[in-house]
């Protein structure tokens, strides 16, 4: 019963999961940060989340660091226009 009051008055499922994305993108208050300890301590769904979270974060972060490192030259994309081209049959 406990639980359930302090799930639904400090921090319901749907706050909690933007501040999860939130904290992703920037930080957020020492207030907000501790209501969000608080709700994942007593909701597994939202501990789930973000797990999940955080792997497609790691591999978002990896591919876009593997697509800085990649530089494609002009030649490379005229030739998949033209493959492209090819198979639209156009």
């Amino acid at each position: 019963m406990l639980r359930k009051l302090i799930h639904i008055l400090f921090l319901p499922c749907s706050e909690a999961t933007l501040l999860m994305e939130k904290r992703n993108a920037e930080n957020i208050s020492s207030k907000e940060n501790w209501k969000l300890s608080l709700h994942l301590k007593i909701c597994k769904w939202c501990r789930a989340y973000k797990q999940k979270l955080e792997i497609l974060d790691g591999i978002l972060k990896r591919k876009l660091a593997q697509e800085n490192s990649t530089e494609i030259n002009e030649s490379e994309v005229q030739s998949f226009k033209e493959k492209m081209i090819k198979k639209l049959d156009i």
